[in-house]
């Protein structure tokens, strides 16, 4: 039962005064939501200060001010396309109020003749005279008018003005209650000075004078208590999965040892170091939950194999799902090459298999016979049934929701789960991703691996570009080739249209991918690359994650200065996967903006992932890195992950005591927690991958 001190918070937006039936849906879609606490929630992103200054002559051109003046004069356009003017003065000169199309009788009313007025907007200086273009607020000081001395600037959506969601939010204000509990650690408060969220609320949305440092503190609280009702469900959720039971699975050391004997080369420190958490964590008798992110060629898949080995020597089954048919065939050829010196049985089970095939692992799976089975969302369908499934394994696990891997999980009581990543995060951020989730790290690279030389170029030079791509496939290598869209009339750098352009110039089959055809037939043209049937592929960022063809030694992107820098990063870990130099070719439109310039620059200069994410945070923010479906990320509405990461941490250690002493806590806190739950925890519930 919801605590009735929040009802008013948790009443339809149109309870508030002015909002009727037209303006409630478009409220509704601007802050996400249809309750009178999600319009809180959706904070200003700036404030103008709005206090009045002296005179005309402390006025700063390219900044807002608000000033009092009198009306000298109202002047009439000269001709049809020019502004009317209005000329205030005041002891220091006067300043020009500039209004286009207005109507002169309405202008003549608003500005009497030798009146008062208070004018604010922004100053711009024109041709050596300051003015203001339709000012923001024209007033009556003898009427006791005056703007707000601080307006909070909001993101807006068509139909909504600034001034008419600030007049909303301070209806919204008077709503919270003023007998809420304290719900965060007393000596976090005081050690940051910060107020109650209630007082914090209303110095972002109500101030009382332009503070930029109070506006700072108030978010900071804020972000903290968001991050804290996070981490309180994430601890939380650890907890009962702690409570679960879920098959231990030992240590295999001799069946481990077997595989590293069997390989060419030495695991790097890191594949050592996180197989070593994943194999604790295999130990115990509740179910693993752990993510394993590493950069691209960082040897992922050996860590994963390392971890089936463990399950299957237990006896268990391990199901391994990847986000399409052409990525599990990559990874059922790698598990096959890595496992099936040990004996153990790999099958493959994909939609697009034949039904006589599909049967055959289907009761491989009930009888236990197939101890590995890799798949696509086919493996959680309901025919699938698995007679011990000890482990699951997700690859690229942001490309599923968390409804696909519970329906996954549910296959089995409890079965570990190890979840996989090739985007390499910034490690300020590393927090805020894994979520729910332990942690490890790949952060090396096996030995072996080839550099890849990086150039960027413009695209001028495309025909010395198309002709050294000639000339490596003469040599037995291939190329891909990224456009950044499908077909565009206007623009020559679409995939279907370098796919007809290549064709003609290459004396070599070219090969096309993009999202727009059927999955098979995008599967068919993959395979055909892969296997050397087709010597280039010209494709859109379709390709960005897991192909993998040792022989493809060119990576050409055009129009590389519209990519971000980890798809960037992405894209040239598709070559390097072989024995010969490999090359990363930059195609850019001149001029380069300046972010662009450096986002390439950076790319030339390293190929170290989390470099790159680092350099990418910087300069695009979070949201463009992560993507919208990264475990948590999404749902941060007060947070600013630039900002505020590091109260990530405070708020786990606070929300693991609070967990921890549980039923020891004061009875007021248990309640405050609870009330902080109710209004900022429901956007982290997820149902729970049993």
């Amino acid at each position: 039962m919801r605590d009735s001190r929040l009802f008013p918070l948790f009443e339809p937006l149109d309870a508030l005064p002015g909002i009727g039936p037209k303006l409630k849906p478009v409220l509704e879609h601007l802050v996400g939501g249809e309750r009178v606490w999600d319009l809180l929630l959706h904070l200003p992103n700036a404030w103008i200060d709005r206090r009045t200054k002296a005179s005309f002559e402390e006025t700063v051109p390219g900044e807002v001010s608000t000033v009092e003046g009198t009306v000298s004069a109202v002047i009439a356009p000269y001709n049809a396309t020019a502004p009317h003017r209005v000329r205030l003065v005041d002891d220091t000169g006067f300043l020009t109020l500039v209004f286009f199309r207005a109507n002169g009788q309405w202008l003549k009313g608003q500005f009497p003749l030798n009146a008062k007025r208070i004018v604010s907007g922004k100053v711009e200086e024109f041709q050596g005279e300051r003015q203001i273009a339709h000012p923001d607020y024209v007033l009556d000081p003898v009427k006791d008018e005056r703007p707000p001395l601080v307006e909070p600037v909001y993101p807006l959506s068509a139909g909504l003005t600034n001034k008419r969601v600030h007049s909303a939010q301070i209806a919204a204000l008077d709503l919270i209650p003023d007998d809420l509990p304290e719900w965060s650690d007393p000596s976090q408060i005081s050690k940051q000075s910060w107020a109650s969220m209630k007082t914090a609320l209303r110095a972002l949305h109500n101030p009382d004078v332009y503070d930029e440092g109070a506006f700072e503190q108030a978010r900071a609280r804020l972000a903290y208590d968001e991050a804290l009702a996070r981490e309180i469900v994430f601890a939380q959720a650890r907890a009962a999965r702690s409570d679960r039971q879920s098959r231990p699975l030992p240590a295999a050391k001799e069946r481990h040892a077997e595989l590293l004997k069997s390989l060419p080369y030495k695991p790097t420190g890191a594949q050592i170091n996180a197989f070593r958490d994943i194999s604790q964590d295999l130990k115990q008798s509740y179910p693993m939950r752990r993510m394993l992110q590493g950069d691209v060629g960082s040897g992922k898949t050996l860590v994963g194999g390392m971890a089936v080995v463990q399950a299957v020597a237990a006896g268990a089954q391990t199901a391994f799902m990847a986000p399409t048919e052409v990525l599990a065939t990559q990874q059922h050829r790698a598990f096959l090459q890595l496992l099936s010196p040990l004996g153990y049985q790999v099958e493959l089970l994909t939609g697009g298999m034949s039904a006589s095939a599909r049967e055959g692992v289907l009761l491989g799976l009930a009888d236990g016979t197939v101890q590995v089975c890799v798949g696509t969302q086919a493996l959680f369908q309901e025919a699938v049934t698995f007679r011990n499934l000890g482990l699951v394994i997700v690859d690229e696990q942001h490309r599923f929701g968390v409804m696909d891997r519970a329906r996954l999980a549910d296959k089995a009581t409890s079965p570990h789960m190890l979840v996989m990543s090739a985007t390499p995060i910034p490690r300020t951020l590393s927090m805020a991703v894994a979520g729910d989730l332990d942690l490890s790290i790949l952060d090396e690279k096996p030995a072996g691996r080839q550099p890849i030389e990086t150039r960027a170029m413009p695209d001028t030079r495309i025909e010395d570009v198309v002709a050294a791509v000639g000339r490596a496939i003469g040599r037995g290598e291939r190329a891909f080739w990224v456009c950044p869209k499908v077909d565009v009339d206007d623009d020559d750098s679409t995939a279907v249209g370098r796919h007809a352009a290549l064709s003609r110039s290459l004396n070599a089959p070219v090969g096309l991918v993009h999202g727009r055809m059927k999955a098979s037939e995008k599967d068919a043209n993959l395979e055909a690359f892969r296997t050397g049937r087709t010597s280039v592929l010209v494709a859109t960022t379709v390709i960005e994650v897991g192909v993998d063809v040792p022989e493809a030694t060119i990576m050409v992107i055009e129009r590389a200065e519209g990519f971000g820098l980890a798809q960037l990063h992405q894209l040239r870990g598709r070559v390097g996967r072989g024995d010969k130099p490999s090359f990363c070719l930059l195609l850019y439109r001149p001029p380069l903006t300046e972010m662009a310039h450096e986002r390439l620059e950076t790319l030339r200069r390293t190929d170290d992932g989390f470099e790159i994410a680092e350099a990418d945070y910087k300069l695009r923010g979070p949201g463009d890195i992560l993507g919208t479906r990264q475990s948590g990320l999404a749902s941060f509405r007060l947070l600013d992950l630039s900002k505020h990461s590091d109260l990530i941490e405070v708020a786990r250690q606070d929300a693991r005591m609070i967990v921890e002493r549980g039923e020891e806590l004061d009875s007021s806190r248990v309640e405050a927690i609870r009330l902080l739950k109710t209004l900022l925890a429901p956007q982290f519930q997820k149902p729970e991958e049993t």
